[in-house]
């Protein structure tokens, strides 16, 4: 043990900065795998480029020589992600970005590897877009690339965050900082020139349970069969695939886009669509407000006040348990929270 302690197990007692450190990057001998790939990588592209070389001249040099449109925008979309890289290896002490292979924690567990985490500036970005900036989740999601429940949960955790700093409560900040610098995380540099990663896939339609089971349903081969008939198929209540995915706004871009529709044109429909979806929301709020003040009657307590809603015994439905009977939410209780009640099994059948 101590004979790896001081030879390849030396670079693992200060962990790479901003970088994982994990065993499955290094190999017996204690040298960073990725490190020496990405020198001969660099070796390759000195030989063939000029690291001094301005943007300017580069593209008088590529017209000079007669390259075509296509050929150029792709060597200029190459040489910044290259500048983009040389950064990132800078801010990271010279060390390149994790691959697949080096986020394997456990060597012996080749399936498991560790999963990104949104960086502190990614968080802090989430929130200023929905409580400042006074976004929506789903467009959020979609521009950042992150689920919309992850989103929520970051916008909630975060009002308690800044909460506790008005309150002067302390943090955990030490503890937080080790945490994060051994995973690997979704940065968000507003001032590279791609600013945004995407952080996981963010339309993943989930399974539903009636879609599991195998239905050879016929169909005439002059008839269109689309996604609204197999749904139907599966489940009448059942939704089309396009309607139960968390943005649906994502597939009508896509749609207008192989429409040939222009930017300005698809982002005025998407305008016009979320404009009716939060008329359609305040709407619905406004109904709701109105048929509480219209059903209930408020009570002023010395330290509460209680609400009383009129509730109809009609409601109850065939069985007694409609969603709209008094009692619905709460159920029955448990046995064994009852006092007095025997909780371990008395004998053996």
């Amino acid at each position: 043990m101590w004979t790896w302690l001081k030879g390849p197990g030396k670079a693992f007692r200060s962990p790479l900065p901003g970088s994982t450190n994990y065993l499955s990057a290094y190999d017996k001998q204690g040298n960073l795998m990725r490190a020496r790939r990405n020198d001969n990588k660099d070796k390759d592209r000195g030989d063939r480029s000029q690291p001094d070389e301005n943007e300017d001249s580069i593209v008088q040099r590529e017209l000079d020589e007669g390259l075509d449109d296509t050929q150029m925008e792709k060597n200029a979309v190459d040489r910044a992600t290259q500048r983009v890289e040389k950064e990132e290896r800078e801010e990271r002490g010279g060390v390149p970005r994790e691959r697949q292979k080096d986020l394997q924690p456990y060597p012996l567990n080749q399936s498991f590897r560790s999963q990104p985490v949104l960086s502190e500036e990614l968080r802090e970005q989430l929130y200023i877009q929905v409580t400042m900036f006074k976004h929506d989740l789903p467009s959020v999601a979609a521009t950042f690339g992150v689920d919309i429940r992850r989103v929520a949960a970051v916008v909630r955790l975060k009002t308690i965050e800044k909460q506790w700093e008005a309150d002067g409560k302390q943090f955990a900040k030490p503890y937080a900082d080790a945490v994060l610098a051994m995973l690997p995380q979704t940065p968000f540099k507003p001032e590279t020139a791609k600013p945004i990663t995407p952080h996981e896939p963010i339309n993943d339609l989930p399974v539903h349970p009636s879609t599991r089971q195998q239905i050879f349903y016929p169909a005439s081969e002059s008839r269109q069969f689309t996604r609204e008939d197999a749904a139907k198929v599966f489940d009448n209540k059942l939704l089309p695939a396009d309607q139960r995915i968390p943005l649906p706004m994502l597939v009508d871009l896509e749609r207008w886009k192989l429409q040939g529709l222009s930017r300005e044109d698809r982002q005025k429909k998407q305008k016009e669509k979320d404009d009716a979806v939060h008329t359609a929301a305040a709407e619905s709020e406004r109904r709701r407000v109105a048929w509480e003040q219209r059903t209930q009657r408020v009570v002023q307590g010395r330290r509460w006040d209680f609400k009383f809603q009129d509730i109809s015994a009609e409601k109850v439905g065939k069985d007694g348990r409609g969603r709209d009977a008094v009692g619905y939410r709460y159920g029955m209780p448990h046995e064994d929270r009852k006092r007095g009640m025997v909780k371990i099994p008395t004998s053996v059948e």
